[in-house]
């Protein structure tokens, strides 16, 4: 025995809604969907990006401008030093951030989430990572030791060719001739403003190019091109853990690392840990701190267009800084000025680049 199918039950105010001009296609109009509500945006809305990227820019560009504020003048050389240790900042940052994350998970998730901090398998993850990124902050405050903070924010966007290489050694992703010649131009810019600013008196004190502090900002920017990758893909795979959580995975390791360091200066604690501290050194501590949570934050946001363009434009404002505010003697040159410009310019073409190539290698497989 062979049952009918029931008659589908429709709506009457969808009968009213809807004709049929066709057995088959059906119209619509503005009463169909009347009570649909629109669908939740996709991200964060324009305003609170163009928000978020000043708050990148700024704490890209207060933080090498505080620490170059931060150093003493030597009254017989006239070099620049820093009089405190370089690792108490470092080592105070740590600590005040494995503090702050802890009380932030027990009174987010309670002892539960807190005891959740120390399982075995992301904390030997993390713990391997915040080693690598400590000798980063080691090499950052050594490179500071003999540049300026301009130099310095001018050195880091070396990190576009050295991530390319890396890229193409670790995933086999290649360059194309285009991206390649904006690379050299980007690279080429920093020799200019390098060669151009070393008859300045604010980076090394003699007038020369320091090659040590060059050297350490190349070494920091590969560390800090290597935690990024990795970073990326374990905090992917610990996306269920909040921030904080991964933070103190973090810096525990971390704040062992620079402790071990800080015993190996020679003055740190043979001087005394806040021998040669004053306020503005409370600002570099509170710099250090403000950029290490809002790196965790702001690149889980903005996207990788924004913050490289955002690295480069805090060149300008770094730039800007030191000719303005009074704690620093340089005055507004435009050859340096210009280069300055160059230099962002450049990455931002190469940045702007990438849209291009992919589009225009989408064409010729399509041609294909």
């Amino acid at each position: 025995q062979v049952g009918l199918l029931p008659a589908p039950i429709v709506d009457a105010r969808c009968c009213a809604a809807c004709s049929f001009t066709d057995p088959i296609i059906m119209q619509y109009n503005e009463q169909t969907f009347k009570g649909l509500k629109p669908a939740a945006p996709a991200g964060p809305s324009a305003a609170l990006q163009v928000g978020l990227f000043c708050f990148f820019v700024m704490t890209r560009a207060i933080h090498p401008t505080i620490i170059d504020a931060s150093k003493s003048i030597d009254p017989d050389t006239g070099k620049k030093y820093f009089a405190y240790g370089e690792m108490t900042v470092v080592l105070g940052e740590t600590v005040v951030t494995l503090i702050i994350a802890q009380l932030m998970a027990l009174g987010m998730g309670g002892m539960k989430e807190w005891k959740a901090i120390w399982d075995p398998k992301p904390m030997k993850v993390f713990s391997f990572i915040g080693f690598v990124y400590a000798l980063g902050d080691f090499l950052e405050m050594a490179s500071m030791g003999s540049l300026g903070g301009a130099a310095y924010q001018v050195l880091l966007q070396s990190k576009l060719l050295i991530t390319a290489l890396m890229m193409m050694a670790i995933k086999g992703t290649k360059q194309t001739s285009l991206q390649w010649n904006i690379l050299l131009l980007v690279m080429l810019s920093m020799c200019v403003y390098m060669i151009g600013g070393k008859s300045s008196s604010g980076d090394s004190g003699d007038g020369g190019i320091p090659i040590m502090g060059v050297f350490n900002v190349l070494l920091k920017v590969t560390v800090s091109c290597f935690c990024a990758v990795l970073s990326d893909k374990f905090m992917k795979d610990y996306k269920s853990e909040p921030i904080y959580m991964q933070l103190v995975q973090f810096k525990c390791a971390w704040c062992l690392t620079i402790l071990a360091l800080s015993f190996m200066d020679g003055k740190t604690w043979q001087n005394g840990f806040f021998t040669g501290w004053n306020g503005v050194t409370v600002g570099v501590l509170a710099s250090f701190t403000v950029k290490g949570w809002s790196t965790m934050y702001l690149l889980a946001i903005l996207d990788s267009v924004l913050k490289n363009i955002g690295e480069a434009t805090s060149v300008l404002v770094i730039y800007f800084m030191q000719v303005f505010l009074p704690v620093f003697e340089d005055q507004f040159e435009i050859p340096k000025f210009l280069s300055v410009m160059v230099v962002i310019l450049s990455v931002t073409a190469y940045v702007g680049s990438k849209t291009v190539v992919e589009k225009a290698a989408k064409y010729d497989k399509m041609q294909k």
